[in-house]
């Protein structure tokens, strides 16, 4: 298995990598090392250090990445590769089919920036013939949304043959239950703390909402990914955490104590998500939602049944969804029970991993 780096796999697919070797297969692991490449090293899982670039336009970077996928498949002869995220999607599917790696699975985990900023056209237009030829290799392309799947069949990105839809990356709903302790005034967003999930709508948001009720707090969970060129910068977060208007919390390694005490989870996101993660968590936690009427975000939450779609980039009307969460309490737990019910039946990683498995075939 090959993603960005050793964080997403972990934090992920480590359900799917311990299912496999439970089952008795063998599995490795790649990626760019961030530290988590530790954790690989206690589930027994070999992790191999990949050139995965920082920067987005990096030819020789990519080259190296290539490279190294190339020489790692052909000395270790897998039988599945499973590629996540753009760079080991493309330059991992070549790489096997030079390798004759047997079976090439991509999951494609969301579209990013490169198809959402019209300052990027030059780097799109390279980026689509790269998916084109990547994705005619493999056997089967995974889309985590229907948004995603009907746009790169309308490119002519994709064969329709090839390829299958699942319902996220799958969440586990036995770690991530409810806690019985009544939650705090917090309204939390976290994740990736970039700029197109919608960080200044939250920031601003919490600005006007504590006018009213000063006695809500607003925090962010969650560190810069400087991979990204749209990501918030640590002297803004700084900044922010100084005048008192959310609370910047960086990262920790286990966001259960964290999500379990806040009353509502927000995600204002204009992100091209696979499936939001945090939302997934959230409802599975029997945490109501606010989030955006955007791909990704509305196959989780279902307006006004487990949360609140807003529009993107509305900050008014995020502020009105906020407002009602607070005057509504008997709605905020009917809304989280909704959505811990809905995460059970479609999103529950019991489910996605069997669907995967079946991917996988007779190897599995």
């Amino acid at each position: 298995m090959v993603s960005r780096c050793a964080w997403t796999l972990y934090n992920f697919r480590a359900g799917l990598m311990h299912d496999l070797q439970y089952n008795g297969h063998e599995v490795m692991a790649g990626g760019a090392i961030d530290g988590f490449e530790k954790k690989f090293k206690t589930m027994g899982i070999p992790f191999k250090d990949l050139p995965v670039a920082l920067k987005g336009i990096d030819p020789f970077g990519d080259l190296r990445l290539l490279h190294r996928l190339y020489s790692w498949y052909r000395i270790e002869q897998p039988d599945i590769v499973h590629h996540f995220t753009i760079k080991p999607v493309i330059y991992g599917s070549i790489a096997a089919h030079l390798a004759r790696v047997p079976k090439i699975i991509n999951s494609i985990t969301g579209l990013g920036f490169v198809f959402t900023e019209d300052k990027v056209k030059l780097l799109r237009q390279f980026v689509k013939l790269q998916y084109r030829l990547a994705l005619s290799l493999a056997q089967t392309n995974i889309f985590l949304n229907r948004d995603d799947l009907t746009f790169f069949r309308d490119q002519g990105l994709v064969d329709l043959h090839k390829s299958m839809l699942l319902p996220g990356e799958g969440v586990d709903c036995n770690y991530f239950s409810p806690l019985k302790h009544a939650p705090e005034m917090i309204f939390l967003m976290m994740g990736r703390l970039l700029k197109d999930k919608g960080v200044y709508e939250f920031v601003e948001a919490a600005r006007q909402v504590k006018q009213k009720y000063p006695q809500y707090e607003f925090q962010l969970l969650g560190q810069p990914d400087f991979r990204n060129p749209n990501t918030v910068s640590v002297k803004e977060l700084k900044l922010w955490d100084a005048q008192g208007v959310v609370r910047w919390l960086g990262a920790v390694e286990d966001v259960r104590p964290i999500l379990a005490r806040a009353q509502v989870v927000v995600l204002p996101s204009y992100y091209r998500e696979g499936i939001p993660r945090s939302l997934l968590e959230a409802a599975a936690m029997e945490k109501p939602m606010i989030t955006t009427d955007m791909t990704g975000c509305r196959e989780v939450v279902k307006d006004q049944e487990n949360g609140f779609l807003v529009p993107v980039k509305n900050v008014e009307a995020l502020v009105e969804a906020m407002c009602q969460m607070i005057a509504n309490p008997e709605m905020r737990m009917a809304m989280g029970r909704k959505g811990r019910d809905k995460v059970l039946r479609t999103f529950d990683q019991s489910i996605i991993i069997k669907k995967i498995k079946t991917v996988y075939g007779r190897h599995c």
